[in-house]
């Protein structure tokens, strides 16, 4: 497959593509500035997210989702990536992240259960680290013992993305520190669960309207009906569903970056000094140069990563590039936009510096860039 076949979208793919784009600029755009000042979530913006269908892309028609494809997926956390991180983030950890682990692991029983709800109207979230558990994610404290048909929880944990809105978590415990990583097991939490609770919420440097907070588990019962995937097998779970996760980062990740470009391609183009519009000085064109190249070099691995998972084929590898890419692109390209927006750069009223402080948790977060080359290294020498 050449590289230009590998941006190439199908009609339906532009059609939705398309319609995310102008829902984004209608509905989401107005909002920005707000939810970011407020570090909020608009609950309305919320609602509207699955009724257009954008929580259940993957989900089958059979379970009320849209039965759409990864590379759709991609395609929805790109283009809402353009106006706002923190609602990108939001609709991809609910496909990429919950939804394809619900679908992949879950028994007949938990997906006619949940899958419903999950593309109708409850946000779901995905615990996995730790104050003790980042790039190490398997060093998890919260444990669970079984009791009673099921199991007891008791622990926290931190950083969880969603979690102010979800009522849906995926949770990781181990049930026999002894076994290490092979005790690990993943559970099913529903917010409303007696011993579970939504603790601080995390004021970020980006994406601050997504919720970033931690869980706490104070002796809370999980059925064992709620298990997903086996019993010591929940490192499974967590590694392949974030293989798949970190393609969704970076379509985030393009999709901040080519919002950067084009405002700044716009700005350099009204903007005169010396008498000119700047975007006529071959300075300027050679940064906007650079940094549409930066772009377009990065969409063609996340393209790539998603097209090689809809396939069925191996693609491991070309995700963790396209994370490790995409994520130093979008800094880059962020970057360069706020120096050619100039002290308007600087400032809130611009998009500019909104796009820098979003762009920069692509490195960190879903495997940090060491992990990403730790993963390629790996591969490429096996």
């Amino acid at each position: 497959m050449s590289m230009k076949a590998l941006t190439t979208l199908s009609e339906d793919e532009q059609d939705f593509a398309e319609a995310i784009r102008s829902f984004a600029q209608e509905a989401v755009q107005p909002r920005v500035h707000s939810m970011d000042q407020a570090a909020q979530m608009d609950p309305d913006l919320v609602k509207q997210f699955f009724e257009m269908g954008l929580m259940g892309i993957e989900i089958p028609e059979e379970f009320g989702g849209a039965g759409g494809t990864f590379m759709m997926a991609c395609l929805a956390v790109e283009e809402l990536g353009k106006v706002d991180g923190s609602v990108s983030v939001l609709v991809d950890v609910q496909n990429t992240l919950v939804s394809n682990a619900f679908m992949k692991w879950g028994s007949d029983e938990l997906k006619k259960k949940y899958l419903p709800q999950l593309a109708a109207s409850k946000v779901g979230a995905y615990a996995l680290s730790e104050s003790s558990s980042g790039s190490d994610a398997f060093a998890l404290k919260l444990r669970a013992e079984e009791k009673d048909g099921g199991y007891v929880l008791n622990g926290s944990k931190l950083w969880i993305t969603n979690a102010n809105e979800a009522e849906v978590f995926i949770a990781f415990a181990n049930i026999n520190p002894e076994l290490g990583y092979k005790g690990i097991t993943a559970f099913i939490v529903e917010k409303s669960f007696e011993g579970f609770s939504v603790g601080k919420k995390e004021d970020k440097l980006g994406i601050r309207a997504s919720s970033t907070c931690e869980l706490r588990f104070e002796n809370c019962f999980v059925p064992k009906a709620n298990i997903l995937g086996e019993v010591g097998k929940g490192y499974k779970v967590a590694i392949q569903t974030l293989n798949e996760g970190r393609i969704g980062i970076g379509a985030q990740m393009i999709g901040i970056a080519s919002g950067a470009y084009e405002a700044t391609k716009k700005y350099v183009q009204d903007r005169e000094q010396f008498g000119k519009k700047i975007s006529s000085f071959q300075g300027v064109q050679f940064q906007l140069a650079e940094m549409r190249t930066e772009v377009e070099a990065a969409k063609l691995m996340v393209y790539n990563a998603a097209r090689l998972k809809d396939e069925g084929k191996d693609f491991v590898k070309e995700a963790a590039m396209a994370k490790l890419y995409s994520s130093r692109a979008a800094e880059r390209v962020a970057s360069q936009a706020v120096d050619l927006f100039g002290g308007n750069g600087f400032t809130s009223e611009y998009p500019a510096e909104k796009f820098f402080r979003d762009a920069k948790i692509g490195q960190i977060y879903e495997g940090t860039t060491n992990m990403q080359l730790q993963t390629i290294a790996k591969l490429e020498l096996s």
